[in-house]
């Protein structure tokens, strides 16, 4: 039957079981009487929904609080264990899995290092990585003891460009990784043991990072927010409405110099080739630094850090482990790397004028800032970007726009890949998706898909 509007009664009961999900996710527990103010439905049909809900298992009850003059009200919340959800991030130097419950419980982790020697796109041959999340998926489902009906679905972030197909779902083109029309979905699906009907979600990793840091970090209360990943590579995510899905933004390839370094994405003067750690070390390097021999990025950037700052980062120094003998003073701290310290700067530099596009552009009210080096260089860095941003910015928008560091750690990313298959959870009223359509496969795609699965 058809409404005015042609929405059907199937569709509006959908979408009173998506109200009623999403406000106990977000603001329970609550009892039915502030349920129906809160999501705008009356008291018949929060009885309605809820009853649905809980025979199905996936609201119960939490507890009673008292009522003015009346009986206790029960109290109801989303049933953590009546499904879970798996993030990936597929990153610079590790893919990390983890298993998650609906109250985002990490119920296991597992975290597979990629290659950090030879050319960089080695580290993500396309077999390789899809042998690392189909070993990685089946790891954590066992460690659980997670039955695979129980999921609700993959969420993985990826460096890239995300289309979907109708012949393949989702394909990646990761230009910076060599990843050329990567049909991942279609691979995943072809290599992992899952039911048909578990969907993938595969989004960029900056998308995913601003998906959690909106729902459950930094963002929480923000009505716009740009989230910027800053890693071996940068890129960014904005988002215009609290609870729904940012977009991604190739922010890491703004042109900030003509004719200027040649970034890993065979463009000259991008905004990743100065500002990207892998740009960093390099800068440092050809500056007269001298990282770690075969150091993968991370360590390297931390021996920057502490050449930099050797008040603080001289605790790792094994001339200065244990107490001094006694009777002599403590040795002083070396003297600053100069060379660190300038590249650094510079660096910010590159940063700071990097988010006033963002903030002329997008008029956010915060920027968080995330990803491994962005978390690393932390909030002695972010003083300088800051500085930097204000300096290079529209004074009315970049007066207005907060820019702090993201709250949820190197997991946001992770977390954020977990979220994905929620939010279409919700969006179908907490219904679990049918079989998936097959997808068949194309010829040229059968060699690709041996390397994988042997």
């Amino acid at each position: 039957m058809h409404g005015k509007s042609g929405r059907t009664v199937r569709d509006l009961r959908r979408e009173n079981r998506t109200a009623v999900l999403r406000r106990l996710y977000f603001d329970g527990p609550m009892s039915r009487l502030t349920l129906g103010p809160a999501t705008g439905l009356s008291s018949g049909s929060i009885s309605n929904v809820v009853a649905e809900l809980v025979a199905e298992g996936l609201v119960e009850e939490a507890g009673s609080v008292d009522s003015a003059g009346g009986r206790p009200r029960t109290l109801l919340r989303i049933a953590p264990d009546s499904g879970c959800m798996i993030g990936v991030d597929i990153g610079e130097t590790r893919v990390r899995i983890e298993l998650f419950d609906l109250a985002l419980t990490e119920l296991a982790r597992t975290e597979r290092p990629l290659a950090t020697s030879g050319p960089r796109t080695g580290r993500y041959e396309v077999g390789l990585v899809v042998r690392l999340l189909r070993d990685g998926i089946a790891e954590v489902l066992r460690t659980a003891g997670v039955p695979s009906e129980r999921l609700l679905g993959v969420g993985i972030g990826v460096p890239g460009i995300v289309e979907r197909t109708p012949e393949d779902g989702a394909v990646v083109h990761g230009q910076t990784i060599g990843w050329d029309a990567v049909p991942l979905e279609r691979l995943l699906r072809e290599a992992v043991d899952l039911p048909p009907e578990v969907p993938y979600r595969i989004e960029n990793g900056a998308k995913t990072l601003g998906q959690a840091e909106m729902w459950f970090g930094a963002g929480r209360g923000a009505r716009s927010a740009v989230a910027v990943l800053f890693g071996s590579g940068v890129g960014a995510c904005v988002v215009t409405d609290p609870l729904g899905p940012g977009r991604a933004l190739e922010w890491g390839h703004l042109t900030v110099r003509v004719r200027g370094r040649r970034c890993r994405c065979g463009a000259q003067g991008c905004l990743e080739a100065y500002a990207g750690a892998e740009a960093l070390l390099e800068r440092w390097r050809e500056a007269g630094g001298e990282p770690p021999a075969g150091a993968d990025e991370e360590t390297a950037l931390t021996a920057m850090l502490a050449a930099a700052y050797p008040a603080d980062g001289g605790a790792s120094d094994p001339r200065r482990s244990g107490p001094p003998p006694a009777g002599t003073a403590p040795p002083a701290p070396d003297a600053p790397d100069a060379v660190a310290l300038a590249v650094l700067d510079e660096t910010a530099e590159y940063l700071g004028a990097g988010l006033a596009d963002l903030i002329n552009l997008f008029q956010p009210e915060r920027i968080l800032v995330g990803g491994w080096a962005g978390l690393q260089l932390g909030s002695r860095f972010l003083g300088s970007v800051t500085a930097y941003a204000r300096a290079y910015a529209l004074r009315h928008p970049g007066g207005r726009t907060e820019i702090a560091l993201g709250t949820l750690g190197p997991e946001a990313v992770t977390v954020g890949a977990g979220l994905l298959p929620l939010v279409d959870f919700f969006a179908q009223g907490g219904r679990r998706p049918e079989r998936a359509p097959s997808i068949p496969a194309p010829a040229w795609q059968t060699a690709l898909r041996d390397r994988v699965t042997t």
